[in-house]
């Protein structure tokens, strides 16, 4: 793949970070990337990474509107990727305080990203969690009461998304930053405790971790990683039960398959946004006929009928 910085400026002036070889998921990439650009020193990293595998990227920034120097953020970002030869694109949405602002946020940063990829017609989405953030994640789908495929983390790749960085530490990304003479974006939100993820990150992780005589975040993360291939496991199993390659959606069948198997068809069958646990088990009365219908999220009606489930989302 090719980029626009001279190869010969690469091997003067940019350093290979010495965990490069723990980048995942970049191994059948093809065309241009769009690598979403914070200027945080993870997505700064992966960025510099990119030059250094000789990715064809664009780094995209998303400004969310929520904070006055989101101006010098994006400087940043554009400075940055001018000197690794890589095109920038600025990215502005709109965000009101109120709840759910890091679910918010996290949704219309996605929707950007996906819109610079077809802009600049990308094949993928890189984006720079990192086991840090792996850990965190995992934590939070404890608190959530998530199962199996919760307390799987984040996938590698899920569609266009891919997390490089999974098997990096934040501080060697920090550090590679501190190599290149970068001064990265340190945005307030991430140390407002405030906030479930930065409360974890700075007291529940660190508490956990000196409790536990040992350092939790590579144990989270290898949990997650063996989590999620027997997760991705029992889903291929389920969606080779229910519902049948010819559409057959046979309540009867759902309800004679084990039943975690059909929780997991289920989840499968209804898709995004995923069904929560007692949503499932709504449609789980509703195979079994006890209920006639059940309304769940997303706007979504789950019905029986002449003995085959049907959802259909309601307007």
């Amino acid at each position: 793949m090719s980029r626009l910085v001279d190869p010969a400026l690469a091997a003067d002036d940019l350093a290979v970070p010495d965990w490069i070889d723990r980048v995942v998921g970049l191994g059948d990439l093809h065309g241009k990337v769009v690598v979403g650009c914070s200027g945080g020193p993870d997505s700064l990293a992966l960025l510099a990474a990119s030059a250094v595998l000789g990715l064809d990227a664009v780094a995209v920034h998303v400004d969310h509107g929520l904070r006055a120097e989101s101006a010098s953020e994006t400087e940043v970002v554009v400075t940055r990727a001018r000197e690794l030869g890589f095109v920038s694109d600025l990215r502005r949405v709109d965000l009101s305080a109120g709840p759910n602002l890091e679910a918010r946020a996290r949704s219309a940063r996605y929707r950007a990203l996906d819109e610079a990829a077809q802009a600049h017609h990308a094949s993928t989405i890189l984006v720079g969690h990192t086991a840090d953030d792996q850990a965190e994640t995992v934590l939070l789908a404890l608190l959530r009461g998530s199962a199996m495929s919760g307390l799987a983390g984040m996938p590698v790749r899920r569609g266009q998304i891919v997390r490089p960085l999974l098997r990096v530490r934040r501080y060697e990304t920090e550090a590679y930053c501190s190599d290149l003479g970068w001064e990265p974006v340190r945005d307030p939100s991430n140390y407002d405790r405030a906030f479930r993820r930065a409360w974890i990150r700075h007291e529940v992780l660190p508490l956990l971790s000196q409790g536990s005589e040992r350092d939790l975040i590579p144990v989270l993360a290898r949990q997650a990683e063996v989590l999620r291939v027997e997760s991705e496991y029992l889903d291929e199993a389920a969606q080779a039960l229910w519902p049948q390659s010819d559409g057959d959606t046979s309540a009867r069948r759902l309800t004679q398959m084990p039943i975690a198997l059909a929780r997991r068809a289920v989840r499968c069958w209804l898709g995004s946004p995923p069904p929560a646990f007692d949503e499932v088990e709504r449609v789980m009365t509703v195979a079994r006929g006890e209920v006639i219908a059940t309304e769940i999220s997303g706007g979504r009606r789950v019905w029986r009928s002449s003995g085959q489930m049907f959802a259909e989302e309601r307007h």
